[in-house]
């Protein structure tokens, strides 16, 4: 396992789901993409990555492509940051095979989204989990996502889950904070906050960390969330949730996250913006041009050189 991990923060505590870059061609960035996990881990003082995730475009992302992605990341920042591989699909055997290819790779941890699209049931759930985490030797963070998944995991399934040695934390964007509070209360699963707008709130129910999208652009402030709330110091948490307000609301709020987040890297000057893969298209100049603003508000400084043409 890689540094800056605890019993109760088993993957770190400041995490990004990292977007995929890719080159003008179409192809995968893989020069980019090291040099932004790179900028995230050093600049935006992250403990962990997911790669291969929603917001790195995973969907469309060849399992090939994958391996190299994965392997350009764990070789740039693979000694100093957590380096997480989403390797759920629908698929339980297609899912078996991306975890094995991700260990193989050098990956520190699985993220295993719920089955979507083919809503199956609780018993399903288990089977599929268990299939996984069994493949490999790696630590598991499951993926709660009804939204996207159809289904979410019940409250007795992640019970159930936690009983398995491998399956450790959940990354949760079903936002029922009682029940993963009492999943909490009674397992040893640590959560992290999927959802980047409850980001403090996961925090106040015992929450170990995000998997957050503008961790990209605002981590460093996230990560002194997190420092500010767990010394006690709630008054100074709540002053960075609010300041970031502006720049949560513009990347999880408007589009979808990859489409933001690229956007905001774009205005940044930072690797990993440019284009999206379809079916996803790229932000007009009209949101990046509000983003830029909601950025500044944010705290956050863009490069004047930066003003989409709209502006202008």
């Amino acid at each position: 396992m890689a540094p800056s991990t605890t019993a109760d923060a088993p993957f770190g505590r400041m995490l990004t789901a990292m977007v995929t870059p890719f080159l003008p061609d179409g192809g995968v960035d893989y020069d980019g993409a090291a040099r932004l996990a790179t900028h995230l881990v050093e600049e935006q003082r992250h403990d962990g990555l997911v790669v291969n995730g929603t917001t790195g475009e995973s969907p469309t992302t060849s399992d090939t492509e994958k391996e190299r992605l994965l392997r350009a990341v764990v070789e740039a920042v693979g000694d100093r940051a957590v380096i997480v591989a989403g390797a759920g699909t629908n698929h339980t055997e297609h899912s078996l095979q991306l975890a094995r290819q991700a260990e193989a790779a050098g990956a520190h941890g699985l993220l295993v989204v719920t089955p979507y699209y083919n809503k199956p049931p609780q018993e399903g759930l288990v089977r599929h989990f268990t299939a996984v985490a069994d493949a490999t030797g790696l630590p598991n963070m499951l993926y709660d996502i009804p939204g996207r998944a159809g289904v979410p995991i019940q409250g007795d399934t992640l019970r159930r889950l936690a009983e398995h040695p491998r399956i450790v934390a959940v990354k949760d964007a079903k936002a029922d904070l009682f029940e993963s509070s009492q999943v909490m209360a009674g397992t040893d699963l640590a959560f992290y906050s999927g959802d980047d707008l409850l980001n403090l709130a996961w925090l106040s129910v015992g929450a170990a960390g995000f998997v957050s999208v503008v961790g990209h652009v605002v981590g460093a402030d996230l990560h002194e969330m997190i420092d500010a709330y767990r010394a006690g110091d709630v008054a100074r948490a709540l002053a960075i949730h609010r300041r970031l307000l502006p720049v949560v609301g513009a990347i999880m709020t408007r589009t979808q996250g990859a489409i933001a987040v690229k956007a905001a890297l774009n205005l940044l000057g930072l690797p990993g913006g440019g284009a999206v893969r379809a079916p996803l298209v790229e932000a007009p100049p009209e949101f990046a041009a509000r983003l830029r603003e909601d950025l500044m508000m944010g705290g956050v400084k863009v490069p004047e050189s930066s003003i989409p043409e709209v502006d202008r």
